[in-house]
């Protein structure tokens, strides 16, 4: 799955009407509606502010809002673009402030569709890719080449312990764990110790 790099809001203007899509991270569908109800309180003076959101670790909850505006044009396109996009964790709120000009209901749908694409496209998204997190453990003599070739390998170790031997945690995507396990073997003539700890996920750009 995916989700939003950051959160933020960027203006659309459509026959002089304004549309504001503001976009924020929700860890669940709490999150969601209170980022929700913040927004419309605080721009209660907008014409509408339509809503959608997907939560859940597959995108399993969805909602959506029109907010007066004539029903199926503004929430559900809104929340067609994030599903479109394979999105998650994601809560968006397009304000319009209305210019004066009737858009029609087809042009209801562009509007409220291309407000929130124009939003994700200046937030950024990044991949959610599954990892386990596994500790490696090494004598203190092998610490230091161990913990180089790490780093040559494009692990950063989350932590660093230091006792009767050396600790490092490492955050291993989910499909190269056997590799990765077999790797720190090899390195170290068989004399790591690797054990499986928590999961996770961690971000990676979507150009």
């Amino acid at each position: 799955m995916r989700t939003i790099r950051r959160g933020g809001s960027v203006e659309l203007e459509v026959r002089r009407s304004r549309f504001v899509c503001t976009l924020a991270r929700a860890a669940d569908e709490a999150e969601a509606v209170a980022f929700i109800a913040g927004h419309r309180r605080a721009h209660r003076d907008a014409t509408h502010n339509c809503t959608a959101y997907v939560v859940g670790e597959h995108g399993e909850i969805t909602k959506s809002s029109d907010d007066g505006e004539p029903a199926g044009t503004a929430g559900i396109p809104m929340l067609e673009v994030l599903v479109r996009r394979g999105l998650t964790g994601t809560a968006a709120v397009v304000t319009r402030h209305f210019g004066g000009v009737k858009l029609g209901a087809g042009g209801l749908v562009r509007a409220y569709g291309q407000a929130v694409s124009g939003a994700l496209d200046a937030v950024g998204v990044v991949e959610l890719r599954p990892v386990v997190t596994v500790t490696v453990g090494v004598d203190h003599a092998l610490a230091g080449r161990f913990l180089g070739d790490l780093h040559a390998r494009g692990h950063q170790p989350g932590d660093v312990r230091y006792g009767t031997g050396v600790e490092a945690d490492v955050a291993v995507p989910v499909p190269e764990l056997e590799a990765f396990e077999a790797w720190a073997a090899e390195v170290t003539a068989g004399r790591a110790r690797t054990r499986r700890g928590a999961t996770g996920h961690i971000e990676v750009p979507v150009l």
